[in-house]
C-alpha cells in the first residue's frame, strides 16, 4: 500500500464507530471499580485482604479433587449444602440460600428490593462494595456516618428511613473498623425500622466475635421478617478463593434473592469444599481462636505505642490515620506490609502469619511516632 493510501486508510479508521459512542450509564462510569488487595512480593506479608492465613484444613482440598465432573453444570441450589446448614440451625433448606460469596448474596437482596428512586441505606465507612452494588441496582445510596468509635449510628440509620427506603445494611463486625453492634442495640433497632424495609445483616466476621454482648443473626432471624443474615465461607472457613456465602431468612425473600442471581454461579468443587470444612468445624474454631489471640496482641501491642485502636472483634485492626493515610501506607510497604489504605480515612491490617506481627508493629511505631501532636488516631499528646 503506497503512503497516501496508509493516510486515507487511517482517515477512513478513524471514522469508525468505537467503543467511546458506546452509551453506557453516567453513574456506572463515575463509580470506582472494587479494588482488591495487592499482592504482596516474596519477602512481605499481604495483610490487605481479610483472608485466613492457614491453609485449607486437612480433607478439603481431598473434596476439591474428588468433585472433579467439571464438565457437569455444578447443583444450581447447592443443595446439600442448603440441608447441611439448614440442620446445623434448625431451619429448613428453603430458608437457606447459598452464592458466590456474601457480596454476591448483597447485590441479588439489593436487586430484589431496590431500584431507581428507591434508597439503600448503611452505614459509613462500612464494606468498601456496599455504594457501587446500589449504584449497580439503580438506587441511590444513603450513608449515615459512624460515631467517634468508627462504630455504626444505629440512632441517625434509625432517623433516616424514609418512604423510599427500601434496603439497610448492617454490618457486624464492621468492615474496616472492627466494631460490634449488641444484641440490645440492634434489638432497639430493629424496633424502629419498618415491616416493609429489609434488613440485610453482613456478618462476614460472626466467627471472629467474642464479646458476649454482641448480636448473633443467626439467634435471632426468626423474630424478624424482613431480616436477612449473610454469612461466608471465606474468612474464617478459609476458602475465600472458592466464593461460596450464604444466607439465613424468610423463603419469600430468598426466593427473591434467588430470582434476581446468576445461574450456577457456585460451583461444585465450592459446594464439596464447603460441606468438608463444615464437617471440620472444631479443627475451624482452632484455628479462629489462635487468629483471635493472635489479633488481641497486636492490639494490645498498638495501644501500648499510642494508637487509638477501635475495639475490634474480627479478623483485622483499623488505624484512623486520616490525610496521612498514604504516607503510613508506604511506611508498612517499606517494612514488607502490604496494607489496605483508604485515602483520607485511614488503614485497615488482617491479621496473617506470625511472622508478619513482628514487621507490622515496627512500621506502626514509625507511623504514630510521626503523626502530628493531636491526631485522631493517637492516644499520646
Amino acid at each position: 500500500m503506497s503512503r497516501l493510501g496508509k493516510v486515507n486508510a487511517l482517515e477512513d479508521a478513524s471514522r469508525l464507530p468505537n467503543a467511546s459512542h458506546v452509551r453506557l450509564r453516567p453513574e456506572i462510569i463515575a463509580t470506582p471499580p472494587y479494588r482488591q488487595g495487592k499482592p504482596a512480593a516474596p519477602d512481605a506479608f499481604k495483610l490487605s485482604s481479610n483472608e485466613n492465613p492457614f491453609p485449607p484444613l486437612p480433607g478439603v482440598i481431598e473434596a476439591i479433587s474428588a468433585a472433579h465432573d467439571v464438565n457437569r453444570y455444578p447443583d444450581a441450589t447447592a443443595t446439600a449444602l442448603r440441608e447441611r446448614l439448614a440442620a446445623e440451625h434448625g431451619v429448613s433448606a428453603d430458608e437457606i440460600h447459598v452464592g458466590s460469596g456474601s457480596v454476591a448474596l448483597l447485590s441479588q437482596f439489593i436487586q430484589a428490593a431496590a431500584g431507581p428512586g428507591d434508597e439503600v441505606l448503611y452505614s459509613w465507612r462500612s464494606f468498601e462494595a456496599y455504594p457501587g452494588l446500589v449504584t449497580v441496582a439503580g438506587a441511590t445510596s444513603v450513608p449515615i456516618a459512624n460515631n467517634g468509635n468508627g462504630a455504626h449510628d444505629l440512632t441517625s440509620m434509625a432517623d433516616a428511613i424514609t418512604d423510599r427506603t427500601r434496603v439497610v445494611i448492617v454490618c457486624t463486625p464492621n468492615n474496616p473498623t472492627g466494631t460490634i453492634i449488641t444484641a440490645i442495640d440492634f434489638a432497639a433497632f430493629m424496633q424502629k425500622v419498618p415491616a416493609h424495609v429489609l434488613v440485610l445483616l453482613d456478618e462476614a466476621y460472626a466467627e471472629f466475635v467474642r464479646d458476649d454482648t454482641a448480636v448473633n443473626g443467626l439467634d435471632i432471624v426468626g423474630r424478624y421478617p424482613n431480616l436477612v443474615v449473610l454469612r461466608t465461607f471465606s474468612k474464617a472457613y478459609g476458602l475465600a478463593g472458592l466464593r461460596v456465602g450464604w444466607a439465613l431468612g424468610s423463603e419469600q425473600l430468598l426466593d427473591a434473592a434467588r430470582a434476581s442471581a446468576i445461574p450456577l454461579s457456585v460451583t461444585g468443587p465450592a459446594q464439596a469444599a464447603a460441606i468438608a470444612s463444615l464437617d471440620r468445624s472444631d479443627e475451624l474454631l482452632s484455628r479462629v481462636d489462635v487468629l483471635v489471640e493472635r489479633r488481641d496482641h497486636v492490639v494490645a501491642r498498638l495501644r501500648e505505642q499510642g494508637w487509638a485502636i477501635p475495639a475490634t472483634q474480627s479478623n483485622f485492626v483499623w488505624l484512623a490515620t486520616g490525610n496521612e493515610t498514604d504516607a503510613a501506607a508506604a511506611m508498612f510497604t517499606e517494612h514488607g506490609i502490604v496494607s489496605r489504605p483508604f485515602a483520607g480515612a485511614g488503614i485497615r491490617l488482617s491479621i496473617g502469619e506470625p511472622e508478619s506481627v513482628d514487621k507490622l508493629l515496627a512500621a506502626a511505631e514509625v507511623i504514630v511516632n510521626s503523626l502530628p501532636s493531636g491526631h485522631g488516631a493517637r492516644t499520646l499528646g
